[in-house]
Formats: structure tokens, sequence, C-alpha cells
């Protein structure tokens, strides 16, 4: 293995390996990564708030516990990111709206609980569509992100501040919240994975607790998590899992071992403009050689709804009548290029479609976006695998699997060639 590694964007499981083995010091690693975010942030806004004492103090801790041989796993010493969604006790939590600028929590969310005890180094609280009540990320208190490959397009939302960070090599993963599709939307959009679990396998306990929140949004609502690959995600959820200490999340790691999809179901009544469905058409191309079996398949894009008094029977029925024969299925996350930021402040909050996205959380179930290539605009195209429920290592199986036989992992933004 070369000792060169690229610190911005190196995979997790490299990063880890060399901190583990003390090759990499998990102190210059935060550095790098603050230095960076101090040189990005003014043009991306991917942060509302850098965490910068914080991370030292946890990267200090995280070297001083690996040199004495208590390694926590994949995740221990990596510089990771929050959205400003979830409570940090003692450190703004503010969801991008004005009346909470100046909300300090005293408890750290369940997830921030799960992430230090993987051991990983809190860089900062990431920007968002306001309350989580859009897909573009332009309105924010603090100003709107900035999509790293075209600044005159959205970055996608409400997430799109980590995906932003993500894909720029501000952070290697990021915890979010997904309810319509707000994570795996802006992630295809900056070209980065977003992998939504089953429903209550991670906790959105401590996401701005005590504040009034719809009852829609509580029941839709998934903790996601973002990172440059699938296998970057898988690393991470993996570790959030292990931390975290749940009914649910038993059920997963009990659930947990050598898993392959090989009847996937290949969605054809998505929406997508005619140039998106030929570049899907080519994308699961790849498909011809991983040995898997195809089939075409009609999601049910118009049983999910926002009314919501036959979610937890749908959630119940669901995987039995679309899942029968099939491990996975597979669509476009997008269903057009992103909107420019003119365009979209025109359209509105919801300016970048969830119509490919929202039954996967009216349901419950897990599905994960990767990058799959670059549309006719230059611009990421993301593609979206959705299992059954509990069928989070299927399908993040089948996304790594997919990134291998497609050869399409990650592609650093333009931005990258611009800054040192």
């Amino acid at each position: 293995m070369s000792e060169h590694i690229d610190l911005s964007f190196g995979s997790i499981a490299d990063i880890s390996a060399r901190l583990r083995d003390r090759r990499l010091s998990p102190v210059a690693l935060a550095e790098h990564c603050l230095e960076r975010i101090e040189a990005l942030n003014p043009t991306l806004n991917a942060f509302i708030t850098v965490t910068a004492e914080l991370a030292r103090e946890q990267a200090r801790k995280a070297e001083s516990d690996i040199q004495a041989g208590h390694w926590r796993g994949p995740l221990h010493g990596v510089p990771v990111a929050v959205k400003d969604f979830y409570d940090t006790a003692g450190i703004l939590t503010t969801a991008a709206f004005e009346h909470f600028a100046s909300r300090v929590p005293s408890q750290d969310a369940q997830m921030v609980t799960a992430l230090r005890d993987a051991g990983a180094v809190l860089v900062g609280k990431t920007n968002m569509h306001q309350l989580g009540m859009g897909t573009t990320s332009l309105q924010s208190h603090f100003g709107p992100v900035v999509n790293p490959w075209s600044a005159s397009h959205v970055a996608g939302g409400s997430s799109g501040g980590s995906a932003a960070a993500v894909a720029s090599g501000l952070c290697f993963a990021t915890v979010d919240t997904d309810a319509v599709g707000s994570g795996r939307l802006p992630a295809a959009i900056c070209g980065v994975t977003c992998h939504k679990p089953t429903f209550g396998v991670l906790s959105t306990e401590g996401i701005l607790a005590g504040e009034k929140a719809d009852p829609a949004i509580l029941i839709l609502s998934h903790p996601s998590v973002m990172g440059r690959s699938a296998e970057d995600v898988s690393l991470a959820f993996d570790a959030l899992v292990d931390a975290a200490r749940s009914d649910a999340t038993t059920a997963y790691r009990a659930s947990r071992g050598p898993v392959s999809a090989r009847r996937i179901g290949v969605v054809t009544n998505f929406a997508a403009s005619d140039d998106l469905k030929t570049a899907f058409a080519t994308a699961i191309g790849a498909f011809a050689t991983m040995g898997i079996e195809t089939s075409e398949i009609k999601a049910p894009f118009e049983a999910a709804s926002f009314d919501l008094s036959h979610v937890e029977s749908d959630r119940a029925t669901i995987s039995a009548s679309l899942f029968v024969d099939l491990d996975a299925i597979v669509l476009l996350t997008l269903t057009a290029p992103p909107p420019t930021v003119d365009d979209a402040r025109a359209g509105g909050e919801m300016a970048v479609s969830a119509d490919n996205t929202f039954f996967c959380n009216y349901y419950g179930l897990p599905a994960v976006s990767v990058p799959a290539g670059i549309d006719k605009n230059g611009l990421p195209l993301g593609l979206q695998f959705v299992g059954p429920q509990g069928g989070d290592a299927c399908v993040l199986a089948l996304a790594r699997e997919y990134q291998r036989a497609a050869g399409w992992h990650y592609l650093p933004p333009p931005l990258k060639r611009r800054v040192s």
C-alpha cells in the first residue's frame, strides 16, 4: 500500500487504517480539515458553526486512545460533521432558523452521542434549508449553501451543507435527516452517497429537542448518513449502529452478514426528463456485468401520501407486496437536472422534486443514492437503490457492488482544482 494519501479525498477505509496503524495523526488530520474549511467555507457556506476547539480536543483524545491500543472502529479519529438539526450540548443548534439563531441546547442528540462513542472528531454543524422545510438550501438565516459543482445551480436540500462539505473534502462523513428525500437529493446533486436507513434503525431523539414539531415530519424523518462513496457510507453507518443502543440497532446488528442482491426490479414509472431517462439506461448497463437478474416493476408512488392515517399499516405490508420476488429496486434519485438558483427562487422551497424519493420515507424503506455519472450539463447523476424494511445491509452491499462494477465511486467537484 502506498504511503501517499489525499487527506481531503481519501476513503474512510484508507484513512482509518493509517490512523489505527499510527501512520497518520488524528491531530494532523483534524488540522488539515479545519484549514480546508477555513479556506473554502467562505465560498461554499457549508457550515453554520465550525467547532475547531472541540475538534482539536477530540483529535487529541483519539490520538491518545489509539496510542494506548484502545481502538473504537472505523470512525475513530475521523473528522465528521452534523446537520444543524441535531442538538449539540453547549454548541449552537439553529436549524438555519432566525428565531433559533442563539439556541444552545444542554444535551447531545443520540446520534451525536453515537458519533462521540465511535471516536469521531466533530468539525462542525452544517448549513441547511431552514427548518428542513425545502429541497434547495437557499433559504437559511445564515445564507444559502453553494453547490461546489456550479455556483449557479442549487446544492439541494435540506441537507445541502452536508453534501457540499463532503463533496468538497471538508470532512469524511455527515449525519443528516431525510424526510422526503432531503438527504438523498443534495447527495445526488453534489455527487456523493447518502443512505436513508429503515425507519427506526437510527434515532431521531435530540433533533431540536423541546421544540414543537409537525407530527408528519416526526413520522417521515429518518436520520441519514452521507459520505463520498457507498463503501464510506457503509463503514460510517455500521459504526453508528454499533455505537447506538436501541432495540432497532440491535436487530440490525443481528441481521448483518454476507448479503447479495441478485434480483433487481428496474422501476419504469419514475418521473424524469428525457435526458435523465437516457442517462439512467446507460447507468444500469453495469448490471450486465454483475450477474444480476433484472425485471421491470412499477413503484407505488401514488399510494404514498401526506395523509398519514394509514402509514403504519402501509409500512407493515409494503415489503410483502413490492419485494416478494425482488431483493431491491433501482431508479433515479432526481427527476430533472438541478435547477439554477434563479429558477429555484422562482419555483419555491420544493424546487428540487422529491417525486422519486418520498415514497421511501412514507414506507420507511432503506434507500441509498450513489453517484452514477455526469449528466449532459456536466453535473452529477444520482442512482437510487431501495430495499425492503430491514434490508439496509443488502442495499448497501448492492450499492458497493454497483460502484465497483461501474467504476464510478466519486469525482471531486471542479472546486478541488482551484484550491490546494
